[in-house]
């Protein structure tokens, strides 16, 4: 097995780390509650051992301003069970409020750039109006407490102003991208049973206009619960064509219209109470729709985005996502901690790979987040951000991506060779976060460090406040191994529950049936002797060769590396009479093809790097791999498939971002799998 480099890639210097908001908590920690910890690891140990009285120092070290105060900081109706914990109980509480405590005049609140449209700002003066006048016409459809706003928007301004508004009245949001397809939108809206729907007529992608606007008409048709839809003409703005299609339709900009007398103004909720609802793939079954806290969410994004990204007022956050995915979610966290929202709407491959890099420039921004395909596809590529940019922009001494201090990646494990060409070709000096965690926590449970060094293909730490181990065989914690990866203690941020769950049945077999009272996330990790962490893969999709487990991602590492081969996929087929069949699927780059010669090279490489147990028993072509919407590679449902399940049960086209890619595998099946 490939051990992990003992050369960091990047070390925070004395000052960057001194100057840190983590290196800033901690001496509060020291001055306020006379603790005293003499490394990460120490604070870490306490942050999970102490649960209530490292919540309640989050709370108070970022100033939380409750309407009413906590009686009780942790109740768990059964020690035994992290379902049904509560957390801060008595008190109420607003996100949205939390956000407008950093509105000014001296930066915006919004950017937002796009394929059709330069960069823009909103300035916290709009953005406070805006939002107040949306809530006062939520308010007047009678829309409250709990009541449930749905949104199908691009990643642009009016999401956010949606959002807030529905926030400020503490009602709970659900959002999808455009670009899923119709039912699965109503699978997952339906659950929910919303009173309003905001809509977009379309959304940009790759140079071209997609409009959406009879999907709309046949998604209100199967949402018999709305009383009201707000049509966003976001491609057209004088597309009215909805509006005599369906009643009960009103336009963004009547909405904005609304008179708000009284301004904008907040209301609390318990700690508990839903913030929104977020859902899984749908990949293999209806999508859960997972259900989050306001209070769990606050505290959460207050302690990751400042605590772990190091993301101070005034500085500017973007994170390449979709309305869609749970870091569109988690980047409006970043307006918590005073930081001005970075949107972008359209593909990061048009006009040109550089499009995202020249908007880190255009955008000066501070802190830049995307999925870890994202950086592999502009690797592979053969792009250089650093050298291209310098080049365009020399003559008035930008385009160097200057104020960049932090580059994230997420959606999947970033291998070696990612951190690499992060260095390499984007900026030698960067902090590179790898965060982990998802739609299940609004956030992650692995992540970075502003005091610890970066090593390559390593996450820096775990996260405070998750007491996150690696279980082996016997359900064991392990050190150096491949396992499990587990969360023993519960977080607030974790599920309040799935909607419409009746007794937490899918809530309770989604994480806690393999080890009962505890959280099995689902991911396959090794914890370094540092503390670091390695993720190998989703723990469902491992391959077990004479009873070895191997990480799917330890194979796509090596294999990817290669320079014919442009992207992959492993999946491991239990057989007849106890055999087991490991088939690799490779998508090769322009020019080549998979000859005997390939093949042997591929499995001869495996076996050096690897072992014998990491070689394939066949190598097959195919054109790509089928991806999520949020950038996994869909390795059990295609398991699923060529062992001859239905690709109807198996997986849901409308879920992922290439479903033609399902068809080659299908064929495979048909055909029958040959070793090769």
């Amino acid at each position: 097995m490939t051990r992990p480099t003992l050369t960091p890639l990047y070390t925070p210097d004395r000052r960057t780390a001194d100057q840190s908001i983590m290196k800033q908590y901690i001496n509060w920690l020291f001055v306020k509650k006379g603790l005293y910890f003499r490394n990460y690891d120490d604070l870490w140990d306490w942050s999970v051992t102490d649960l209530e009285d490292f919540w309640e120092s989050i709370w108070q070290f970022f100033d939380v301003q409750g309407h009413s105060p906590y009686h009780q900081l942790i109740y768990r109706p059964n020690q035994e069970d992290m379902i049904g914990t509560e957390w801060f109980r008595g008190s109420t509480l607003n996100y949205a409020e939390h956000i407008f405590r950093h509105r000014t005049t001296q930066r915006p609140a919004l950017l937002f750039g796009s394929e059709q449209q330069r960069l823009t700002s909103m300035s916290w003066a709009t953005l406070e109006q805006q939002v107040a006048s949306v809530a006062a016409y939520l308010r007047q459809q009678g829309v409250g407490i709990g009541d449930r706003v749905v949104a199908v928007l691009p990643n642009c301004p009016e999401a956010v102003v949606a959002f807030l508004a529905t926030n400020s009245l503490g009602a709970v949001w659900s959002s999808c991208s455009p670009d899923f397809g119709t039912s699965s939108i109503v699978d997952r809206f339906q659950q929910i049973e919303p009173k309003v729907l905001i809509a977009a007529d379309g959304y940009q992608y790759n140079g071209k206009l997609i409009y959406k606007t009879d999907a709309i008409y046949k998604l209100r048709s199967n949402l018999p619960t709305l009383k009201q839809v707000i049509w966003v003409p976001y491609l057209d703005r004088t597309n009215d064509l909805i509006t005599s299609q369906i009643d009960h339709v009103i336009r963004w900009q009547d909405v904005l219209d609304t008179p708000a007398p009284d301004g904008l103004t907040f209301t609390p909720v318990p700690f508990n109470d839903p913030i929104w609802v977020l859902y899984s793939s749908g990949t293999t079954g209806k999508p859960k729709a997972i259900t989050h806290s306001v209070g769990g969410c606050l505290l959460e994004h207050l302690k990751a985005l400042a605590l772990h990204q190091d993301v101070r007022v005034g500085e500017r956050y973007f994170w390449y996502s979709t309305t869609g995915w749970m870091m569109w979610n988690f980047a409006l966290g970043s307006m918590l901690v005073g930081a001005t929202l970075v949107l972008y709407d359209g593909s990061p491959g048009y006009p040109d790979m550089n499009v995202l890099w020249k908007l880190a420039d255009d955008a000066r921004i501070n802190h830049f987040g995307g999925g870890a395909a994202y950086y592999l596809a502009c690797m592979r590529a053969g792009l250089k951000p650093n050298t291209a940019l310098s080049s365009e922009f020399r003559a008035n001494d930008v385009g160097k991506l200057t104020h960049l201090r932090t580059i994230g990646s997420t959606g999947s494990p970033l291998p070696p060779e990612g951190f690499r060409w992060i260095y390499e070709a984007v900026k030698s000096n960067i902090w590179l976060i790898s965060f982990s965690g998802g739609t299940d926590v609004c956030s992650g449970f692995v992540g970075g460090n502003p005091l610890l060094p970066v090593y390559e293909g390593e996450i820096q730490c775990r996260l405070l406040g998750c007491h996150v181990e690696a279980f082996d065989e016997n359900a064991k914690p392990v050190r150096g191994e491949l396992g499990e990866m587990v969360i023993l203690e519960p977080m607030p941020s974790m599920p309040i529950y799935f909607w419409n769950d009746r007794n937490n049945e899918r809530y309770r077999k989604s994480y806690f049936e393999e080890y009962p009272g505890i959280w099995r996330h689902g991911d396959y990790i090794r914890i370094t002797e540092r503390n670091g962490i390695i993720i190998s893969g989703r723990s469902d999709a491992t391959l077990n060769r004479d009873g070895v487990r191997i990480g799917t991602g330890e194979i796509y590492n090596v294999v990817e590396r290669l320079p014919e081969i442009a992207d992959s996929l492993v999946v491991g087929l239990e057989q007849p009479g106890g055999h087991y069949f490991l088939p690799l699927f490779v998508v090769l780059r322009s020019d080549f093809t998979l000859t005997d010669d390939l093949i042997d090279r591929i499995k001869q490489t495996l076996r050096s790097q690897l072992s014998p147990r990491h070689v394939p028993d066949a190598i097959y072509s195919i054109s790509e791999v089928p991806y999520t919407m949020s950038g996994k590679k869909l390795e059990t449902p295609i398991k699923k498939i060529l062992a001859g399940v239905d690709v109807s049960l198996a997986t849901s086209r409308d879920t992922l971002r290439n479903p033609a890619a399902l068809d080659q595998f299908i064929a495979f099946t048909t055909n029958q799998l040959k070793h090769k």
